[in-house]
């Protein structure tokens, strides 16, 4: 089981990518899982045909917690694509980070990967605030590899730079490595460039560029990844070399 976290800024299209990246393994023949780690819960909504899914916490508040079972907090989306989100606590009340930590828990406790058997999950975290219930992919053993999603945009750059540090900390311990960057173009002037010289500074390097293309948009207008609704575009074709790109990096 290759065990891989996505992070980035929020908005930075982390998602999008994410569920692309799903689609397109999954395309390859392997079995995927996604979890959301996002209070927002929308990571695998392209993936469910435009659909929220209930999250795990939403469950644990609504069902006793004896009564919680598996399919209830895994869902099966596109090419068998299964879907998780750990949600987040109601808004102006507890704590997001606090909320991933108790959602991961009840997945080991009601045996998710033993049971489905998964050969890659994806963890889909927010990366603006490294916290300790955000940072749980990469330090408790849940994540080996991490890549993470940004533009040329300074603010992307920054977040990019803070999970660098947050992996470096933990990688100390034997948690998750660093595998490199996505790079998700924005049309920053010079945008590759930028992202160079600032990698040359945090670390790693671009595994692919992704290129700004208005494909993305029709596809979610439908609650679709690219994969599956214009599978001969060449956006499908980018988000298929990075799919093969991300498995070399994690010697798959």
């Amino acid at each position: 089981m290759v065990k891989i976290a996505i992070y980035g800024k929020g908005g930075i299209g982390k998602s999008t990518t994410t569920a692309n990246l799903s689609a397109a393994l999954s395309k390859m023949g392997l079995k995927v899982m996604q979890i959301g780690c996002d209070p927002k819960s929308d990571s695998v909504k392209n993936l469910c045909n435009g659909e929220k899914i209930t999250s795990v916490l939403d469950v644990l508040r609504s069902k006793k917690p004896e009564d919680v079972k598996l399919e209830d907090l895994v869902h099966t989306g596109y090419n068998g694509v299964l879907c998780v989100e750990a949600g987040g606590p109601t808004p102006g009340i507890g704590c997001a980070g606090r909320g991933i930590i108790t959602a991961f828990e009840k997945l080991e406790e009601l045996e998710a990967f033993e049971i489905h058997k998964p050969d890659v999950v994806l963890y889909d975290v927010l990366g603006d605030v490294v916290c300790g219930g955000f940072a749980m992919p990469i330090r408790n053993g849940y994540a080996d590899h991490v890549f993470i999603v940004t533009s040329g945009e300074m603010m992307a750059l920054y977040a990019a730079n803070n999970i660098v540090s947050a992996i470096k900390n933990f990688g100390k311990r034997g948690y998750a490595t660093y595998a490199g960057v996505i790079l998700n173009s924005r049309n920053v002037e010079n945008e590759v460039e930028v992202v160079q010289k600032a990698l040359d500074e945090i670390g790693g390097e671009i595994v692919q560029i992704v290129p700004r293309d208005g494909t993305v948009q029709l596809a979610e207008n439908q609650g679709k990844t690219v994969v599956e609704a214009y599978p001969d575009s060449d956006m499908a074709k980018v988000y298929t070399e990075l799919a093969r790109k991300v498995m070399e990096k994690c010697n798959v």
